[in-house]
């Protein structure tokens, strides 16, 4: 049996191209409803994305989320979520999220910035992930972030019932491309 890689350091990466893995991915996403107290939790089941690190160790790439792949575990829910109210998938049918720069610091994070992509609105966006895991074909970057869904016109909101900005959670593996 041979033993698993050893892992390294973000900033160690090698140069070149990277294809996310959707199926060891996750996208997750969490808002306080009911006027705050009850929190909705749910995820999107199809993700795709690259990502190409260059010499310097910085990376950049992207991350789309197909928004008809919302699941929250409630039908009805999803579907007012897929609806003009939110999403509006059948007009804008992915999120995006580009990677214009991501930079691993001295302490071993990684510093992304880069624009969202939701409903056909871009904004800048930038966080503080981390790098739990690479090896010489693997790289694994995980964030948690907060949102603002009035930032791009997710303004729904009946009755005063949705709270706040909506949490996201990516944990997101790139494999090495293949030529």
């Amino acid at each position: 049996m041979s033993e698993p890689a050893a892992a390294t350091p973000p900033s160690a990466v090698q140069p070149g191209s990277w294809i996310l893995d959707p199926a060891r991915t996750r996208v997750r996403i969490q808002h306080k409803t009911m006027w705050g107290m009850v929190t909705v939790k749910g995820g999107f089941t199809n993700v795709d994305g690259e990502a190409e690190t260059l010499p310097d160790g910085s990376a950049s790439g992207t991350l789309t989320i197909d928004a008809a792949s919302v699941d929250t575990g409630h039908a009805k829910r999803d579907a007012h979520l897929r609806s003009a109210d939110f999403f509006d998938t059948d007009r804008h049918s992915t999120l995006v999220f580009t990677a214009h720069r991501a930079a691993p610091d001295p302490q071993g994070a990684v510093e992304v910035s880069g624009e969202l992509t939701v409903r056909g609105t871009t904004r800048p966006l930038s966080f503080t992930a981390t790098g739990p895991g690479a090896t010489a074909d693997e790289v694994t970057l995980a964030a948690e972030l907060t949102v603002d869904p009035a930032d791009f016109g997710l303004t729904w909101n009946r009755l005063g019932m949705m709270k706040g900005h909506t949490t996201v959670t990516v944990e997101a593996l790139f494999t090495r491309g293949r030529a």
